[in-house]
């Protein structure tokens, strides 16, 4: 997705300045080309040095510079990039460049570029929230400037709140995000097809407090729906219960339960292609409580349960309605091809895609994933990847697998 992209990297001068560095890194190993211009500011931080060693290019600081002006003029600089991004976009960056300001190499190469700029705000609480601050980053929305972060936590200098640089893989997976939008403005193959995506864990209650879960984020699966949208394709998701938020031009069932996931998911068909990526719990209470379930000095209470629906199987095998692809994945902490193998002959779906999610692996709820597609012929074995990426490449996969015209 981001091979032989260019960046030009705004790096401004705050205390998140250092996290240039990973990012830098997280960005030449997708194969992205990344030059870089440092503020005075951000030099107090971290050297031009750290950052020339990362990108392998010349790091630019100074706009009268009679040498860097020679070899890169900083319109040329500007122009030579498929993307500039700004991080960290401290609250004097972003006043510069919502008002136009060119009082150095930095801003001036913002004002001076007609490529997509994409910014990562990182600053105090109170300065985030400033009325003025707040000004600043409506003009530049405005102006189509695309923002990352920021989020919310510690803060360096001792307060809690709002500030905080949005973590270097979601602008990574900001970025690759943009670069797929903007491909996938005139690339569609999904147009016309109907998709189906389960995401997220479900909740099997044990009383009105209490329930059986898995441990899922559900952005595996948000992901993946996004992703089939953005290639044309009419996409419904049935989540269960997360904290994320409903992807754009994409059809949203939120549920609790296994039982309800599957009522959503049958309502939605017919459909192209069904993924389910959704991680539903294997038992429900026979009779849940109606009222909370209090000690009472006996020990612990028997909790009869039974077996939920299986939502992959049952999709695999219906008849007149059946997806022409079904997609199941497959968790596991040991043996994950050969359990994804086994999975795949005793559901009934065309593909499994596995991932390792042992303790360790950071995985489960976290922002990358290692996946090993599996199919009826082979097993491919995928490279580490955000999970925005995996999605993008799942997306592609499927739209290859259903790329004669839709009836």
């Amino acid at each position: 997705m981001l091979q032989d992209k260019r960046i030009l990297l705004i790096i401004g001068g705050g205390i998140a300045a250092y996290k240039s560095l990973d990012l830098i890194r997280r960005l030449r190993e997708r194969g992205v080309r990344v030059r870089a211009v440092m503020t005075r500011a951000a030099a107090e931080f971290i050297t031009p040095l750290s950052v020339a060693s990362l990108t392998g290019e010349k790091t630019y600081t100074e706009l009268f510079s009679l040498t860097d002006e020679a070899e890169m003029g900083h319109i040329r600089l500007s122009r030579e990039a498929d993307l500039v991004l700004v991080v960290p976009a401290t609250a004097d960056l972003m006043a510069s460049m919502a008002n136009g300001n060119a009082r150095d190499l930095a801003t001036t190469a913002l004002l001076a570029t007609d490529k997509p700029v994409m910014i990562a705000p990182s600053m105090n609480v109170q300065m985030w929230l400033h009325p003025a601050t707040q000004r600043n980053l409506r003009t530049l929305e405005g102006d189509g400037v695309v923002r990352v972060g920021p989020g919310s936590g510690d803060l360096a200098c001792g307060e809690v709140g709002d500030g905080r640089l949005a973590d270097v893989m979601d602008i990574v997976g900001a970025v690759e995000t943009f670069f797929s939008a903007t491909a996938r403005a005139t690339d569609r193959p999904l147009t016309g097809r109907r998709a189906l995506v389960t995401a997220g864990p479900t909740h099997e209650a044990i009383d009105p407090v209490r329930y059986i879960a898995n441990r899922s984020s559900g952005k595996q699966g948000y992901a993946i729906a996004q992703a089939l949208a953005a290639l044309g394709a009419e996409t419904t998701l049935i989540s269960g219960p997360t904290t994320l938020p409903d992807p754009a031009n994409v059809f949203t069932v939120r549920v609790e339960s296994a039982r309800e996931m599957l009522a959503a998911c049958q309502a939605a068909l017919p459909a192209d292609v069904a993924v389910c990526v959704a991680a539903v719990a294997d038992w429900r209470m026979a009779d849940g409580s109606p009222q909370k379930i209090k000690k009472n000095g006996g020990g612990p209470p028997s909790l009869k349960l039974v077996e939920n629906p299986d939502i992959l199987a049952t999709l695999s095998a219906r008849s007149n309605d059946r997806p022409g692809l079904v997609i199941g994945f497959a968790a596991e902490t040991q043996n994950v091809v050969a359990y994804a193998q086994a999975k795949r002959d005793k559901k009934k779906c065309d593909w499994i895609v596995a991932n390792d999610v042992s303790p360790g692996t950071g995985i489960m709820g976290g922002d990358d994933n290692t996946v090993h597609l599996v199919t009826a012929d082979a097993v491919e074995d995928w490279p580490p990847a955000s999970k925005s990426a995996v999605a993008e490449r799942l997306a592609r996969r499927i739209a290859d697998y259903l790329k004669e015209p839709a009836a």
